[in-house]
């Protein structure tokens, strides 16, 4: 099945920002003492934004570049951007909380059947 096509640009970048709450099943058991959100967490905020702008199911068949910079505590606001990739279905990532990088990278996807 094609790509989706998420009619965005560099120029257009998909934007939202998430705050997960401190209650959030993603920090149950990491850590106890310490929570932290996992950086699938991280990835699944950007996979719901892409799959929200489509309007439809996505499929992730690849990470490329994956950087996790900062540990993400509960409460804390973050900002993600997506825009297109040179390939057609490959996009980049970008995650900040404040001014700081959190998470980038390429992911790519396809329509579920």
């Amino acid at each position: 099945m094609p790509a989706p096509d998420l009619e965005n640009d560099s120029k257009n970048p998909m934007k939202a920002s998430v705050t997960i709450a401190e209650d959030s099943q993603w920090f149950t058991g990491h850590f106890p003492e310490n929570p932290i959100l996992p950086g699938i967490a991280q990835l699944q905020q950007v996979v719901e934004l892409i799959s929200s702008h489509c309007d439809t199911d996505l499929q992730l068949t690849g990470l490329s570049r994956v950087k996790f910079k900062k540990i993400i505590k509960p409460g804390e606001l973050l900002n993600i951007q997506v825009t297109a990739a040179d390939k057609k279905d490959q996009y980049m990532f970008q995650i900040l909380s404040g001014n700081e990088d959190v998470c980038s990278g390429r992911i790519s996807f396809i329509i579920k059947n």
